[in-house]
């Protein structure tokens, strides 16, 4: 899955969790993080109308979105204190259509170099307790100075 990290930041938590009032698009999707980690971050929704597609699909923004999300914050976690990440590129393969009443994403750092991380996403939908994997999702993302 990922690598194991170094901690470079003891507050990342910390700090990922005052980011998170800065996470506009984030509140309106309604979208939250359920797990911090180094390098691992999970989140999760419940499912509403605004969330749909014309075909009562979850709509693949949504879920595209809930994959950046957690793969952005996991590569954060790994950041020195100071720095911080931008998705430099995004690659979403979507697997089954999203039908259900809850949406899980878990995001992970495969690799972090220098100035560029690689990470992985995958994100399910879950109706009556079975959790269906709809998109795998990769990122590369861009080490930036905050």
């Amino acid at each position: 899955m990922s690598e194991s990290f170094e901690c470079l930041n003891p507050d990342f938590e910390v700090d990922i969790r005052e980011k998170l009032n800065r996470q506009f698009f984030m509140k309106n999707m309604d979208f939250d993080l359920d797990t911090i980690e180094l390098g691992r971050v999970t989140g999760s929704l419940k499912i509403a109308e605004k969330h749909l597609q014309q075909n009562y699909f979850v709509h693949g923004g949504v879920m595209a979105t809930a994959a950046d999300i957690v793969m952005g914050f996991a590569a954060y976690s790994v950041m020195p204190k100071g720095e911080g990440v931008v998705t430099m590129d995004l690659q979403v393969s979507y697997m089954h259509p999203g039908i259900g009443d809850r949406l899980e994403a878990e995001g992970y750092v495969v690799k972090a170099g220098r100035s560029v991380l690689f990470c992985e996403a995958n994100v399910w939908v879950v109706k009556d307790g079975i959790r269906t994997l709809t998109n795998r999702s990769r990122s590369t993302m861009h080490r930036i100075v905050l």
